[in-house]
């Protein structure tokens, strides 16, 4: 005689009730990586400078991170599809933070070839602090997509403006270890990094993007059965949507990088020291992430296209400001890189919640990877680029031109618009 048990299948937990606890577990990663970043951002220029004493390459430390985002953006994206989130955030955190370790490496070593390749393992870390955005919005209701998106965002404020201002202190700390001080910054950032991962394999429980995907599926046999209505937000054709996003996001990440990366450069070329210039790169963070309430507010109450052309003229503003700035005028200095840093958030928040509407959940992790990639890749070229280009001519002349390119978002919305 055989025994059959009945089968029981484990409940589904309500969204609802793990949102919170996601976006909890989710803001803590987040402000541990926002120092991570923030501190490679900080030296990475002028460690390249100080190495090999050329200010015309000072610009590849960030093309190289940013390339390696790339690398890892396609990955987190593809191991989160199959996955999940939390094996693919914690995955891209690690691997910043081994990137972090080869950084210190070459710095003892002096060796130019091994820094840049750990800054390019480096760039995980990078490509994983923008992809845990999507991670916010992938169980929150339509019309709050964008605030979700940006309760993450603002999450590596904190780290953020925390990381630069102890550029000095942990450069202080690499002195007493032996270490160069240029290689303090990554001390922290491999700590965080490694921190961060931890905190996301623990604790990002349930899964957002697996219970999404099982909610849909659970609508899908209820509305075949007739039991309930399947939900349509995000079946219809938004081709051209998706590419208006990833448009937003892409250019204000290429102007955004060109000019914060030479910012520390053109700083100390004006007699300013780390201390002050990591000062301004902490204003400039904390533009970049702060403001994501009120953005992620506006985009849900006004729409995304408003709040996306908002990014072109902020953009625009910075550029021109940061442009006849006096070099020695740290106040304005700081509020150009505010305006940058306002005007790239108001583009990846509105960017962001316009490519989460319109991609399905089967396919949402791996298209929001190949995005995060074009994205990488123009920040790659912004960050190669601006330092040729301020070689050839001058800071002004690269800043002024970062704002004029911004300016493409403009026709660009309004095509979109003109289509619906």
């Amino acid at each position: 005689m055989t025994n059959t048990a009945p089968t029981t299948k484990a409940p589904i937990p309500d969204p609802a009730r793990a949102q919170p606890r996601i976006l909890r577990v989710l803001v803590a990663s987040q402000i541990l990586s926002g120092a991570g970043l923030a501190a490679g951002v900080t030296v990475g220029a002028l460690l390249a400078q100080d190495m090999l004493g050329s200010t015309s390459l000072a610009g590849l430390p960030s093309a190289l991170f940013t390339a390696g985002s790339a690398l890892a953006a396609i990955a987190v994206g593809r191991i989160s599809q199959a996955r999940g989130r939390r094996p693919g955030l914690a995955a891209g955190y690690l691997t910043g933070a081994i990137g972090s370790a080869g950084v210190i490496a070459s710095a003892v070593l002096d060796n130019p070839v091994l820094l840049f390749i750990a800054l390019f393992v480096y760039g995980a870390g990078t490509a994983t602090n923008l992809q845990a955005r999507y991670a916010g919005a992938d169980l929150a209701a339509p019309g709050h997509r964008a605030r979700a998106v940006s309760t993450v965002l603002v999450a590596t404020t904190l780290g953020g403006v925390a990381g630069p201002n102890l550029a000095a202190p942990t450069g202080h700390l690499a002195e007493t270890l032996g270490l160069p001080d240029l290689a303090g910054p990554f001390i922290l950032s491999g700590a965080a990094y490694a921190l961060a991962a931890l905190v996301l394999a623990l604790w990002l429980r349930p899964d957002p993007l697996l219970l999404a995907r099982t909610l849909a599926e659970t609508k899908t046999i209820e509305a075949a059965s007739g039991s309930a209505t399947a939900d349509a937000g995000d079946a219809r054709d938004g081709r051209g949507d998706v590419v208006l996003g990833a448009l937003v996001m892409i250019l204000t990440q290429l102007v955004m990088v060109a000019v914060m990366t030479m910012t520390p450069v053109h700083m100390h070329d004006h007699g300013h020291g780390t201390a002050t210039s990591g000062l301004v790169i902490a204003i400039h963070i904390g533009a970049m992430y702060l403001p994501s309430p009120l953005t992620g507010w506006l985009v849900d109450r006004y729409g995304r296209m408003k709040i996306a052309a908002a990014s072109g003229l902020t953009l625009l503003a910075a550029g021109i400001l940061a442009a006849a700035a006096p070099g020695d005028s740290v106040a304005l200095l700081a509020l150009a890189l505010a305006l940058l840093g306002l005007g790239w958030n108001f583009g990846l928040v509105s960017g962001t919640a316009i490519i989460t509407d319109t991609v399905p959940l089967a396919t949402r992790a791996r298209t929001q990877g190949m995005v995060d990639v074009s994205i990488a890749i123009a920040g790659a070229t912004g960050g190669m680029a601006s330092g040729i280009m301020v070689a050839a001519t001058s800071y002004p002349a690269l800043a002024l031109t970062g704002g004029i390119l911004s300016l493409a978002l403009l026709p660009a919305v309004a095509a979109t618009a003109y289509r619906r």
